[in-house]
């Protein structure tokens, strides 16, 4: 691992992960991609707020519905028939595998894991594990994604200390 240290937070990142330029939404402050697959990344985005803590944007499940977008955004839209064993009419879903709420340094941070299936089958699914707090008037959130096979190859470990890591000034 490789200590990154952004401007009013501080995270792990796993030593095989390269700086990327992309900055796929609004505040973006970093983000590093794997130089084995495409589909794992860590972003940290930071965003004006004013909220004094991240409570004070209700339950930790309220929260996660205000950073929805950040698990992407379908570009189809119509009718289409059952595939990947998905409903009609639908071509991915998520799942909320665990929410949590942890105290460090005296900030609250509210936890998610989350899986999302989509019907192309890439990756058969990508691992989402996020963190997020407010300090000095600003919301840090930090993303994890890895692709199902990273996953169970391995990258779970370093994903999940990556996120137990991340800390706000």
């Amino acid at each position: 691992f490789l200590t990154f240290a952004g401007d009013g937070y501080a995270i792990l990142v796993p030593s095989k992960f390269n700086t990327s330029k992309e900055r796929e939404f609004p505040g973006t402050d970093a983000r590093f991609e794997s130089n084995f697959r495409v589909s794992d990344s860590l972003l940290v985005t930071v965003n004006d707020t004013d909220k004094s803590s991240i409570t004070d944007f209700g339950s930790p499940e309220e929260f996660l519905s205000s950073i929805g977008f950040m698990l992407g955004t379908s570009s189809f839209f119509g009718e289409t028939r059952s595939e990947g064993g998905f409903k009609a009419n639908t071509v991915s879903a998520s799942a909320l595998l665990d929410v949590g709420t942890k105290e460090k340094n005296g900030k609250t941070y509210y936890e998610f894991e989350l899986l999302t299936r989509t019907a192309d089958g890439d990756e058969g699914g990508r691992h989402a594990l996020f963190s997020a707090a407010v300090s000095g008037g600003k919301l840090y959130v930090a993303k994890f994604q890895a692709g199902d096979k990273s996953w169970f190859k391995g990258l779970e470990i370093p994903a999940r200390t990556t996120m137990k890591s991340f800390t706000v000034a």
